[in-house]
């Protein structure tokens, strides 16, 4: 049945196992909830809805307490004072929190779930839920979560003519033309979905921006969306293109220093609260890759974004400012230019602007070591930016569980403050004191049925929203309970398949780039290798410029023998990178050009090593191939058929960057094969000559 894949990891399966249902019929006799807003209708409904699924029995809603085994639903202020007290302190959790604590009251059991505010209520429904998904106990609760940062946001790079920038799993959901009149289902479902996961705003517009979506005529089709998300707890923000005042406002100018410029924002933000009045604000990609800003006027970043948050701030609103930045007329290093532009602004932007770092240096490769701007800017809120769209790690069609990437970011230490000073820790505001923190990814989601174009692609949104929520999350525990939620409790299929899902991404890294090379991927589409692309107009579109292979070896040197670029980072940090020895041999080839018979930790050359690691990454898609089989009686027939297909298509894609990238660099390093790496069946002119009209997301 198609539907499970639309369903997410909101399955609801009924359960089958006889002593653990009467153990759950045992405990929820009914729910009341306390409650009448939208928001709480929500969570009334979600929870009558899924219970009496998993149930395989109506679990009934009433207005009222009246005997025992119920969940209470309400947010503290409807609580009985006898409620409160069994709950005991709401001081451990923050607006968005939630408590849920099996109590007894009058010698009647009950489990209650609560919070300061509705939305944290909601939280809590979809916590709960969750735990009888994945047949968890529900007996002696006492739960108390909140998340640990304030944003947590999808930024959707979807065009007004329903295309999606790197979007590999359909059209944009957002269906303008038929807007405000037509409310799409799968609006709610969307909002339901992210509310599920903890994710409270959602950017509908690509950061290379389009002005018109600031015109009235398209600010009614976005109040339409934000009236929708609202009881979801989701804000609606939007992307403002920096040259909106002269395209769409009549003036000639849109220098930040112009009064006439700030005070069209200042009335655009106006009109827009006067819709919207929970807008969350504005991001904003500026001088960046052909976008205008603040520079093309003689300005810098912070008078750009200070103007913007001017406008905003009297309604609460905030401008989340990209730092992605690298510039044709800057001979530097790419993957230094936006520390060498963002760290001398520290402390400069106004309180409700927060700056938005991708989580590497370059461009969300499959490997890069944490962007050195975390850390390095303790007065400015910093928000990491991750991609859950596959950009550059095989589309939708490639098996890659990406928590484990993001988790290895948000673990790494930057030593800003001392050991301990990790990547997380950062962006959660507990060792800079920042009020503003947030997480951002770039949405995966389109119009598909199944909404991200792999079945297993669903794991990376879920994951997102999850360590946005709580960024020390263990990848794994995501893992287990996306497994748990969207296929199956049956140990026999976890184990596997979590460990599969687990080793998904090295195996990406080492059958793309291995051993710290990136961005080698064909241009434009970045759909396949491309290491010999040469040709383009500005030197660090190109991959020669990142792999600088030649006939002394491979690698980028970013050492203090090189472009110094291991300076950005902490002292400790820095010395690691910085020679050869004590680099981390993933990264190797980031930081340093390394000679083709240079010896690896595990006694191979580089150039053995090198292709030994392309041959692993393959016999890995070979591995997951192999467990995927054995699923087949735990997984409906649709979805194991879905991922069998799309593992072969991997599987393919996977010999042919092995194939096409070891025949490039053996150009270089004049050295045979080593036992153990199968032989290429094409030659290298064949993968040079092959062209890609159908690659999508372009």
């Amino acid at each position: 049945m198609a539907q499970k894949d639309y369903k997410l990891w909101l399955q609801y399966d009924k359960k089958t196992e006889v002593e653990l249902l009467s153990k759950y019929l045992s405990d929820v006799q009914g729910i009341v909830s306390l409650e009448n807003s939208a928001t709480s209708k929500i969570a009334s409904n979600e929870l009558e809805v899924g219970l009496s699924e998993m149930f395989g029995k109506t679990i009934s809603l009433k207005s009222k307490v009246e005997g025992d085994k119920n969940i209470i639903i309400g947010s503290k202020e409807v609580l009985s004072s006898d409620i409160q007290k069994e709950i005991g302190n709401f001081d451990q959790i923050n607006d968005e929190g939630f408590i849920i604590k099996s109590i007894s009251i009058k010698n009647k059991n009950q489990i209650v779930i609560t919070g300061k505010k509705e939305v944290g209520v909601l939280y809590g429904v979809y916590h709960f839920l969750r735990l009888v998904q994945m047949n968890k106990s529900i007996k002696n609760l006492n739960i108390v979560d909140s998340p640990k940062t304030n944003i947590r946001i999808l930024n959707h790079w979807d065009n007004l003519d329903r295309t999606v920038e790197r979007g590999y799993a359909g059209f944009s959901l957002w269906n303008w033309q038929k807007l405000p009149d037509f409310i799409d289902q799968r609006y709610i479902d969307y909002a339901r979905a992210n509310a599920s996961i903890g994710i409270n705003g959602t950017v509908l517009t690509n950061v290379n921006a389009n002005a018109l979506i600031l015109t009235p005529q398209y600010l009614e089709k976005v109040e339409a969306l934000a009236n929708v998300f609202r009881p979801y707890g989701i804000k609606v923000y939007l992307t403002a293109r920096f040259s909106a005042p002269i395209e769409i406002g009549g003036l000639k100018t849109a220098d930040p220093k112009d009064a006439a410029v700030a005070n069209w924002w200042k009335n655009k933000a106006k009109e827009i609260y006067k819709r919207i009045p929970d807008f969350g604000g504005f991001l904003v990609k500026a001088n960046s890759e052909g976008q205008p800003g603040p520079q093309n006027y003689g300005r810098d970043h912070v008078d750009g974004a200070n103007m913007l948050a001017d406008a905003v701030a009297p309604f609460g609103g905030v401008i989340m400012w990209r730092a992605f930045v690298y510039s044709e007329h800057d001979a530097n290093d790419r993957a230094k230019q936006a520390y060498a532009e963002f760290v001398p602004y520290d402390g400069k932007f106004k309180d409700n602007v927060i700056v938005q770092v991708k989580n590497g240096a370059i461009d969300f490769q499959p490997r890069e070591p944490f962007h050195p701007m975390f850390g390095a800017m303790p007065k400015t809120p910093l928000m990491i930016e991750f991609q859950i769209t596959q950009e550059y790690l095989g589309f939708s069609t490639h098996l890659v569980f990406l928590p484990k990437l993001f988790q290895e970011v948000l673990e790494s230490d930057t030593y800003q403050k001392g050991k301990g000073s990790t990547v997380a820790k950062v962006i959660d505001g507990s060792i800079t004191k920042t009020k503003l923190t947030g997480i951002a990814g770039v949405s995966n989601i389109g119009n598909d049925l199944n909404w991200t174009g792999h079945p297993f692609a669903q794991a990376n949104w879920y994951g997102f929203g999850r360590l946005a929520w709580n960024p020390e999350l263990d990848s794994e525990v995501i893992a287990d309970e996306w497994l748990r939620c969207t296929f199956s409790n049956n140990e026999n299929f976890i184990k596997p398949v979590k460990a599969m899902m687990m080793e998904s991404r090295e195996a990406v890294v080492n059958y793309m780039t291995p051993l710290g090379l990136h961005h080698i991927m064909d241009t434009g589409h970045h759909y396949g290798p491309g290491p010999w692309v040469s040709n383009l107009s500005r030197p660090e579109w190109n991959p020669v410029y990142y792999h600088k292979a030649d006939k002394n070896g491979l690698g980028f040197d970013r050492s203090k023998t090189g472009t110094n670029a291991t300076a950005q980072y902490a002292p400790e940090v820095a010395k690691i990178f910085d020679t050869l020895e004590t680099c981390p041999e993933k990264d190797l080839l980031w930081f340093h050009h390394v000679s083709w018979d240079y010896k690896l930790k595990n006694g191979q050359t580089l150039w053995n090593g090198l292709a030994l690691k392309y041959q692993e990454g393959v016999n890995q898609v070979a591995a997951m191939q192999k467990v995927w089989n054995t699923t087949e009686k735990y997984v409906d027939e649709d979805r194991f058929k879905e991922v069998q297909m799309l593992l072969e298509i991997q599987y393919k894609e996977a010999k042919w960057w092995r194939d096409a990238c070891l025949l490039y660099f053996q150009q270089y390093s004049g050295k045979e094969l080593p036992v153990g790496v199968e032989k290429p069946t094409q030659s290298l002119d064949y993968f040079q000559s092959l062209k890609f009209p159908f690659a999508p997301g372009n």
